[in-house]
């Protein structure tokens, strides 16, 4: 029987997994296909990360590392939902609802000092940050809004903010001393392990990494961001806020970036608090409150500090007589700097761009704000974007041209795949990446600096170049490659890009390379006319392109359409960005109301289902993905996806309709009759069902789901809270 992965994550998407899975098992059983779960969230990790330390009745197979090797065979078909890339305080937070349920799991060690603490942090350190998509994506990216979510976007447009004539918000970055301003970057002359050492003035050599397995001709980069001058950046932006009268905020992504960004996030804190953590820094740190877990870390830790009364009044003071901060929930005092994870620049730029370029403040109100991007690397895009907007206004979803991304991210590709490679260093000195003893690249360095160095492998370039060739003929549209003229990094996948495309056919194709800021500003202008524009970007600026221009199009990235064409020949279909949702879960939990929107799993389940149609010659896996694609649309037209508020129709009845849709399309499909005929009963039970099935959705909705747990919940009462509709049950169940 053929076989379709799908991942067991987290939060939002987790619960609606519950729901819409016995739908999917149900309906693919009729096509011969087999959907397994593999259970990939964070408390799952953690688990897998401890199994040999834990009773035998709670221990589990790392499902990850299993998926990453099936992600380079050729039979792969996995569908990979959302996760949580855990900062610190949701790691802790996971572990220490674990410890609750009885496993028998350490502390994170903040400080190891033993080797079974440094063995705890090294497999803690594994689980954090965005562990899972590393492992997965053994291909390249092409993510594109799909037609019939475009059309109903123009047709039904989400709300787009007016800009103010006078808009005073901009984008303040470093350009100068940063990483990218640092960077020196070479291509590997031969395959081996290299080494970063760090030499101290007299000599002295310390191992940041013993073993670095590097191939010939992959792009290898060193760089570090000078924290002196980004202490001074900082300090200069909280008083330009103070002094214009705007917003401060933070936009990094501690959830990708997170060895690197919690470091600058904690110099954001106190650049920003300078004379508490002055008096009191020492006395925090003595404590375990660090800058680098944010506000909320610390505030919490105060009521059980001796002064802690005094030190919380410091905060405030400073916080009273500094600019104001943009806030992340106004009611509940949650600020920008409270949380690392919570601020992720991808969502929270676009977000701000989308609301006519404001940030809510303090007083709950919306106002201009000083977008603070600390490295310059890609600052200069959203600046480019704010500079169009305040000049021409909002865009016009009714109008605007689509922006489909192919995006280099195979074989932990750039920045993202960095994690392992990134310190703070502990002393003056110089970092020097190794091979047999050839220095390959060399960075002075200061104490507190941050160093990191990134591969970008050879054979991804090369499949990189080919998919976007691909896509530009297949959709007829031009593509830009978005590469940087004065980053080194850049110069060396530009000559790769331009020898690659030489191999190319690219007879009758609009094919260009662009620096990212005239390259935003070309595209901006396509969008304004209603032009498509296919962008080509390494994995940041593909992660922050795919969230920007979807919030525009369509209101949200979730409904993107993501394809990882893997190298080995099989695929990843992912269901979208947009984060885990975790304000759906709290919803949830207290009014049993789940406004999680599927669409994303809809459109990858469909584009998965064609894959194994190819791969395992299974025609019947065609027509059920044509007749999931009709569904999907009927469902947008028909305005059957989740409503926000509670008491109106959710997650779950938006997958009652699916499903209702999905068997009507297949009862009257024309090319399997055997497949048309198995589901003509279903359909007439579904279509005759509905509004029974609809009332007893609705009925559960404004009391406690019953869920317990929030990294970990109990399955059954999972269960419980997402089918509660006995109708659709009987239904489904009978599917199997």
């Amino acid at each position: 029987m053929a076989k379709i992965i799908y991942t067991h994550t987290d939060e939002a998407p987790m619960l609606a997994t519950a729901s819409l899975l016995p739908i999917i098992e149900g309906f693919t059983k009729q096509a011969g296909i087999d959907v397994e779960l593999r259970d990939i969230s964070l408390a799952g990790r953690i688990i897998a990360a401890f199994s040999d330390l834990l009773p035998a009745e709670q221990r589990c197979s790392d499902a990850l590392a299993e998926l990453g090797e099936l992600a380079t065979k050729p039979e792969a078909n996995i569908i990979k939902l959302p996760n949580i890339s855990a900062s610190i305080p949701q790691l802790k937070a996971a572990i220490a609802e674990l410890q609750e349920l009885g496993y028998d799991l350490p502390d994170y060690p903040e400080e190891p000092a033993t080797e079974a603490e440094r063995d705890w942090r090294r497999r803690y350190d594994s689980v954090k940050g965005s562990a899972v998509n590393p492992v997965l994506r053994e291909g390249n990216s092409d993510r594109r809004a799909p037609q019939a979510v475009k059309n109903f976007a123009k047709n039904n447009p989400h709300s787009m903010k007016p800009w103010a004539a006078d808009s005073k918000t901009r984008v303040a970055t470093m350009g100068g001393k940063d990483f990218r301003a640092n960077e020196v970057s070479t291509v590997v002359p031969e395959s081996g392990t290299a080494q970063i050492v760090h030499v101290a003035p007299d000599g002295t050599e310390t191992v940041l990494r013993a073993e670095l397995p590097v191939s010939v001709g992959e792009v290898l980069d060193a760089t570090k961001l000078d924290v002196a001058v980004l202490g001074d950046f900082l300090t200069e932006q909280v008083a330009a806020a103070k002094r214009d009268d705007v917003l401060f905020s933070l936009h990094l992504k501690a959830t990708m970036m997170k060895v690197s960004d919690p470091i600058i996030f904690g110099h954001a804190v106190r650049a920003f608090f300078p004379e508490t953590f002055a008096q009191y820094g020492q006395v925090l740190d003595d404590a375990g409150l660090s800058a680098n877990d944010g506000l909320g870390s610390i505030f919490a830790g105060l009521d059980a500090l001796e002064g802690g009364a005094q030190i919380r009044e410091s905060f405030a003071r400073e916080m009273a007589d500094g600019p104001r901060l943009s806030m992340v929930n106004s009611d509940r005092g949650i600020t920008n700097l409270h949380v690392p994870s919570d601020v992720i620049v991808d969502a929270s730029m676009p977000a701000m761009i989308r609301n006519g370029g404001q940030l809510w403040g303090p007083d709950g109100e919306a106002d201009d704000t000083v977008a603070v991007i600390p490295d310059s690397s890609y600052a200069g895009i959203y600046q480019a974007v704010i500079e169009d907007c305040q000049a021409r206004g909002a865009f016009d979803p009714t109008t605007m041209g689509t922006v489909p991304n192919v995006g280099l991210m195979a074989q932990k590709a750039e920045e993202y795949g960095s994690h392992d490679k990134t310190f703070e260093i502990e002393a003056d000195g110089t970092v020097e990446v190794r091979l047999r003893g050839q220095v390959l690249l060399s960075v002075p360095v200061s104490a507190g600096d941050i160093f990191r160095s990134c591969q970008t492998k050879d054979a991804p370039i090369r499949d990189w170049v080919s998919l976007a060739v691909r896509r530009s003929r297949i959709s007829g549209m031009p593509a830009i490659f978005w590469l940087d003229p004065t980053r080194e990094h850049d110069q060396q996948i530009r000559a790769k890009v331009e020898t690659y495309l030489a191999d190319e056919d690219t007879s009758g194709l609009d094919i260009k390379i662009l620096a990212p800021v005239d390259a935003m500003r070309e595209t901006l202008q396509r969008v304004r006319a209603g032009q498509d524009t296919i962008s080509v970007t390494g994995n940041v600026l593909r992660d922050y392109l795919t969230d920007l221009f979807p919030i525009m199009e369509l209101g949200t990235s979730a409904k993107m359409l993501s394809v990882v064409p893997l190298m080995a020949g099989g695929g990843l279909f992912e269901t979208g960005a947009g984060g885990s949702a975790p304000r759906h879960v709290e919803q949830l939990v207290k009014e049993n109301h789940l406004r999680w929107d599927s669409l994303g799993e809809f459109l990858a389940l469909a584009e998965s289902l064609r894959h194994l149609a190819r791969f395992a010659d299974n025609p019947r896996a065609g027509v059920v993905a044509d007749c999931l694609d009709r569904a999907t649309e009927t469902l947008l037209n028909e305005g059957r996806s989740p409503q926000r508020r509670t008491g109106q129709p959710d997650n779950r009845s938006s997958h009652a309709w699916l499903a209702t849709y999905w068997a009507d399309e297949l009862a009257k499909q024309p090319d399997n009759p055997e497949l048309a005929a198995r589901f003509a009963p279903v359909a007439t039970e579904l279509a005759d069902g509905a509004e029974t099935i609809q009332q007893e959705l609705l009925a559960v909705q404004g009391s406690h789901s019953g869920i317990t747990g929030y990294y970990r919940p109990d399955p059954e009462q999972v269960e419980a809270a997402m089918r509660p509709s006995a109708t659709l049950n009987k239904i489904i169940d009978a599917l199997h």
